[in-house]
């Protein structure tokens, strides 16, 4: 286990050290099984996620220094056997009381569940899992990342605006490919889309080698608009394009998929965060590291609201209805308060541009439209309060 403290000022103090009121952020990172990649040049970056972190350390900085505040990044980044709640219990050593997760749902609830009645609060950067927003939610944990849910949901309102309403459904052996696809079901009941046909791709891992010789076949005497795939990791849903038996859409973990960021994403502001991240790290800005830069930027917005440093004052803000975060996607973003999930829109993307956004225009709600997408509140099971 590597623990690394990080302290960025983005220009010289203002004031003394003694005058300065410190926020202490912790990020938890644990490997897991890594997706394969199309190619070796196709590497995700060593710094996705913590990039985003930083970036934002130096933002809240930037405000902090005008309000006595500074903000610090202590992380701990953990091989995929090291135990989360030794790291967990580090940094609360080390006063650290808000803490950002990348780790997988099972252990954002075991770290939530050692942490309870104590003052912490845990921000999920990248466990979609439903059950975390529904029976399996804690009071002690806020979700930045959209479920799987509101991804699902995002995709189908598009699909079902363009009239698009027969899917066809192929589904990976993993059990989060399951989990994706049943989200996929529940959306196209509550839209209006209609599964016409499902198959699990059973063709072994090297998709390369299979997929030219097995889509056709697979894909041949269906009547449907848009193949949705199931794939998360990627094993095989790049390969469906272009193989199938007649030209067909490709939608869901491959193609037309839903993500909260991209690198062409450049409406209401966010040209300027995209450059600042390029100019910092020569790279593009990904949806993991824009799923660690929001969490960071809510405790700063939190501080500074406040003017305080104060875990009870600050949490009582995040979960507020005063609380409003500028997240660059065209509306403040703000926490349901039924499950802590961040409302958001979500990009829909395919590899070189920005398709879409969702929510849909013409798709409703009397509270906010951004709650057309995941759990909304009469569809909760989650009991938190």
């Amino acid at each position: 286990m590597l623990v690394i403290p990080f302290l960025i000022l983005a220009s010289p103090p203002l004031f003394a050290a003694d005058d300065v009121a410190s926020i202490k952020i912790g990020y938890i990172s644990q490997q897991s099984v890594a997706p394969p990649n199309l190619s070796n040049l196709d590497v995700p970056p060593e710094n996705e996620g913590i990039a985003g972190g930083e970036i934002s350390i130096r933002d809240n900085n930037t405000t902090g220094r005008f309000m006595k505040q500074e903000f610090l990044l202590e992380t701990a980044f953990l091989a995929e056997n090291d135990d989360p709640v030794k790291a967990m219990e580090e940094l609360a050593a080390k006063e650290v009381k808000f803490i950002v997760l990348d780790v997988a749902g099972d252990t954002v609830l075991k770290l939530a569940d050692k942490a309870a009645g104590r003052d912490l609060l845990f921000l999920n950067a990248t466990a979609t899992d439903n059950r975390l927003r529904q029976q399996d939610c804690r009071g002690n944990v806020m979700h930045i990342v959209p479920s799987r849910a509101m991804y699902t949901d995002a995709l189908a309102q598009y699909l079902v605006k363009k009239r698009w309403r027969k899917w066809f459904l192929v589904t990976g052996t993993l059990e989060r490919d399951a989990l994706f696809a049943e989200s996929i079901k529940q959306s196209a009941r509550k839209f209006g889309g209609k599964i016409v046909a499902e198959k699990q791709w059973k063709f072994g891992p090297d998709a390369r080698r299979t997929a030219q010789a097995e889509v056709p076949g697979f894909t041949q005497d269906l009547d449907y608009d848009v193949l949705i795939v199931a794939d998360e990791i990627g094993i095989f849903g790049e390969y469906l394009m272009y193989r199938t038996w007649k030209p067909q859409l490709i939608a869901g973990t491959q193609g037309l998929s839903p993500s909260t960021w991209h690198r062409t994403h450049e409406q209401w502001g966010s040209a300027q965060l995209q450059s600042r991240f390029f100019k910092r790290y020569k790279r593009r800005m990904r949806a993991k590291d824009y799923q660690v830069w929001a969490p960071i930027r809510a405790i700063g917005e939190a501080a500074t609201r406040t003017n305080s440093n104060d875990f009870a004052k600050m949490v009582e803000y995040l979960k507020g209805t005063d609380f409003e975060l500028a997240g660059f996607k065209g509306v403040p973003l703000t926490f349901r308060d039924w499950n802590w999930q961040l409302r958001q829109p979500i990009l829909l993307i395919q590899p070189t541009a920005l398709v879409s956004v969702s929510p849909q225009d013409g798709f409703l709600h009397p509270v906010s439209v951004l709650d057309t997408m995941g759990q909304d509140k009469k569809e909760t099971t989650c009991k938190i309060n």
